[in-house]
């Protein structure tokens, strides 16, 4: 087992996406979780009382051997993105939303449509070859990067290369772990590192875009490193994520799911709704910047605030029937998937326009098939990291 013994009560309230109606707001070991829709984003929305320079903090705190592999590789995550309530961070932001602008993601429609049909396709003929297929591995895995590398440009790895750094880094940072699972995690996101600092010197695309407005924006080495580090990881991974989620979400829904293949059904409401219940960043945290009290409840300076999106989702003040998949229902469009406020994901409109394009060329696909092994989500305190979806056609042995 990779994974340390979590105390029962501890992982049911950290681990799980239920909304807790009587308690808005409690302390779970050395967290406050947080789980109203209203509560969740008027925290994210107030970056002075809620800092964000605990987001990428590890989890279960770094040991010695983890931290001496790290800094072998020349790892450093300073405050740029997701982990930067400072002045560079509207910069930053500034300089990267052209590339995900809805002007610029709209170009990227045919060549998604494309690879989402091609992939599509591929998953089919080994499904008839084989017999079954794993929709985790031949679709919602590569898709998102594949998209992803054609916006900003990646270093020329392979897919696997960089899938495999991205899982590791999702558990390094947020996974209870053993120590020497956290030095092999370590050592493997910290080559990685030292690959992408190889190419924030020299690479095209965003890196030489980094690179031009470095000392306009106040930015040294390690701050490029860091922003293509997080984009590497939140921007395909957590797409993924959700895409196979989707995908065994719909296959639980046969009417929604045969309301899409036949037209009756939005694709555009069922990814909302899709986000709602199967939000692929369950939790974020944030940190107090001074004593405060939140829904009645004291917090204290300095302490981890654990905003809990997934239950944000399910709040019955918000959406009518928080428990069921009902595309278009009121509030299902309310969800906080994406977060909200100054750090806002970047890439809501790129992943939802993904989303969208995948679930319309997978549907019939779908539709004929049957899953014989379900995603494995190992305990997180943010991620859904699913490792397969296996199907094969309805009738089959």
């Amino acid at each position: 087992m990779s994974a340390v013994p979590v105390e029962e009560g501890v992982a049911r309230l950290l681990y799980r996406d239920w909304y807790a109606a009587d308690a808005p707001v409690q302390q779970v070991g050395r967290h406050w979780l947080v789980s109203s829709r209203d509560l969740v984003r008027r925290v994210l929305l107030d970056q002075e009382t809620f800092a964000a320079e605990n987001a990428l903090d590890a989890e279960t705190p770094m040991e010695v051997a983890a931290l001496r592999t790290l800094a072998g590789h020349g790892f450093r995550l300073p405050h740029t993105l997701a982990n930067n309530s400072g002045p560079t961070h509207p910069g930053i932001r500034a300089l990267l939303a052209p590339y995900f602008s809805p002007a610029v993601i709209a170009t990227h429609r045919p060549f998604i449509e494309r690879l989402a049909r091609r992939l599509v396709a591929e998953a089919a003929q080994r499904l008839e070859r084989d017999g079954i297929v794993d929709l985790h591995a031949t679709i919602a895995r590569p898709l998102p990067l594949l998209v992803l590398d054609r916006i900003i440009g990646l270093p020329p790895d392979d897919i696997e290369v960089v899938k495999s750094f991205a899982v590791a880094a999702l558990e390094l940072f947020w996974a209870p772990l053993t120590p020497a699972r956290q030095w092999e995690l370590a050592d493997q996101v910290g080559a990685y590192h030292a690959r992408l600092r190889r190419f924030a010197r020299t690479g095209d695309g965003l890196a030489a875009t980094l690179r031009d407005n470095a000392s306009l924006l106040g930015l040294d080495e390690d701050d490029i490193v860091g922003v293509l580090f997080f984009l590497a990881v939140a921007g395909q991974e957590t797409t993924s994520q959700f895409l196979t989620a989707l995908f065994a979400r719909l296959m639980r829904e046969r009417q929604v799911l045969d309301a899409v293949r036949t037209g009756r059904a939005s694709t555009a409401d069922v990814v909302a709704e899709g986000l709602r219940l199967e939000t692929p960043v369950v939790t974020w945290r944030r940190v107090t910047t001074r004593d405060v009290v939140l829904a009645g409840t004291p917090i204290p300076r300095g302490a981890s605030v654990v905003l809990r999106l997934a239950a944000a989702g399910r709040d019955p003040d918000e959406v009518e029937y928080p428990e069921a998949f009902l595309p278009g229902q009121r509030g299902s469009r309310r969800h906080l998937a994406f977060g909200a406020g100054p750090h806002r994901c970047l890439g809501a409109l790129l992943a939802t326009m993904e989303a969208e394009t995948t679930v319309a060329a997978a549907a019939d696909l779908l539709g004929r098939c049957r899953i014989v092994r379900w995603p494995h989500y190992p305990p997180n305190l943010s991620f859904r990291i699913p490792d397969a979806l296996v199907v094969s056609e309805y009738g089959a042995a």
